[in-house]
């Protein structure tokens, strides 16, 4: 129960900061929200999308199938939503590494930002999660008495009769 309570807690949490993380500067100050998921597949360019078309959409699935593996204990959905943010997330790394020719990480306010740890430590976050849960209990079914049927090698017993079967 308690492993369920802090893995729950864990994941909402990683949810979060996967969705929060597109509103955070990603590379040289330009923020997550404008990059398209289609960039991914086919290469980064400068077009702004619109919100929803933005790479926000996949960490957005990804936070809902959290909560569907949250409400059905399921550490299988938690960790597939973990490996969506992170591999969204890779997927950009490389997309915007072959587009700049190098991926830097600076204090100036250049290179990887803080919303792409956010994005990280999100999809980090949520596979931890998905092994602090214990999932759902599994009861087994109970035992029932087997079904015995009627002897044939004696006579037949009347509530009444105090003597075993067999016997006269």
């Amino acid at each position: 129960m308690t492993r369920n309570i802090i893995g729950s807690i864990l994941a909402l949490i990683g949810a979060a900061a996967a969705v929060w993380s597109p509103f955070r500067a990603w590379y040289d100050g330009r923020h997550g929200r404008y990059y398209r998921v289609q960039d991914l597949f086919t290469g980064i360019t400068e077009t702004k999308p619109e919100l929803i078309v933005s790479i926000l959409l996949p960490f957005a699935f990804a936070a809902l199938v959290t909560l569907i593996g949250l409400v059905l204990r399921s550490r299988l959905l938690v960790a597939l939503s973990g490996v969506i943010v992170l591999g969204f997330t890779l997927l950009w790394m490389v997309r915007l590494g072959q587009e700049a020719g190098t991926l830097t990480v600076g204090g100036d306010g250049g290179g990887l930002g803080d919303g792409v740890a956010c994005a990280v430590g999100g999809g980090l976050l949520l596979l931890v999660a998905a092994v602090v849960m214990s999932g759902r209990i599994r009861r087994e079914p109970p035992e029932t008495e087997p079904h015995t049927a009627p002897r044939l090698d004696g006579p037949p017993t009347h509530p009444g009769d105090q003597s075993p079967p067999g016997r006269a």
